[in-house]
């Protein structure tokens, strides 16, 4: 009996270890932030998770696929504005998978397909603007790019919440050019500016000569305040105006004097 037993001792040994091998197999862990895709027989049954669950061995296939947001940098793209200035521009996308089963079935690799896309769209909406409208309207520019990957990565089960574009790298020319044309705007602003300050300083002026002219008596209180001003500089010269009317006056009275 004993050697009966010792001869079926590793045949059973060989049997529990695999038992356990098929229990073992039939027990899957998904984590919260995962979902596990499964295949009977080649057929897709659904998406199960998180936790612990059991699926049948050998029959049953299981794909994990995780549902965190996944940051996809997209490499600088070299394009052609609407107004043909060459640019480079590089950008940041945002996805994430809402649909588990569609993202294992209905594509092969939904991160690389999702890269590809991001790329062929930046270039094509980097043609359909000017320069000034990438520079300035960029929020209608990273929309405009979101509503377009998402809506051809949408069948695949993969939502893009946000695109950014990062950087937008010039030619040294057109950075030359920005900078002339910044250059003349500022002066031209200045030059407005100055000749509106002229404008109200002229209209002030009028209205005072209206009063001086009313009370001749004023301009010599303005002539005594001038005097002050300078007085407290501590100047050596003096420089005193005096009215034409003043010398007017003196050649009257030469006029009058007989000539001999």
């Amino acid at each position: 009996m004993s050697n009966l037993l010792g001869s079926f001792l590793p045949l059973l040994c060989f049997g529990g270890l695999f038992l356990l091998t098929i229990i073992w197999s039939a027990v899957k862990i998904v984590n919260e932030w995962e979902r596990g895709v499964i295949l009977r027989l080649g057929r897709l049954v659904g998406a199960k998770g998180p936790g612990l669950f059991f699926i049948i061995p050998i029959v049953d296939k299981m794909v994990k696929v995780d549902l965190r947001t996944v940051t996809l940098d997209i490499p600088s793209q070299e394009a052609i504005t609407k107004d043909n200035v060459t640019v480079k521009v590089n950008a940041v996308a945002y996805f994430r998978i809402v649909e588990p089963s569609d993202a294992v079935t209905q594509i092969e690799d939904y991160r690389r397909a999702t890269w590809q896309i991001a790329q062929t769209s930046l270039r094509s909406v980097l043609g359909q603007v000017e320069l000034d409208e990438l520079l300035t309207h960029r929020e209608k520019i990273n929309t405009e790019l979101q509503q377009i990957i998402d809506e051809q990565t949408e069948p695949w089960g993969v939502k893009v919440s946000i695109v950014e574009v990062k950087d937008v790298e010039l030619p040294e020319t057109m950075k030359r050019a920005m900078a002339r044309q910044a250059e003349a705007e500022r002066e031209r602003r200045a030059k407005i500016i100055h000749a509106q300050g002229e404008m109200q300083a002229s209209t002030e002026l009028a209205k005072a000569a209206k009063v001086i002219g009313k009370e001749p008596a004023t301009i010599q209180l303005r002539y005594l305040q001038t005097l002050t001003e300078i007085a407290v500089e501590k100047n050596s010269t003096i420089i005193f105006p005096i009215p034409i009317e003043f010398f007017s006056a003196f050649k009257t009275i030469i006029d009058r004097q007989p000539s001999e």
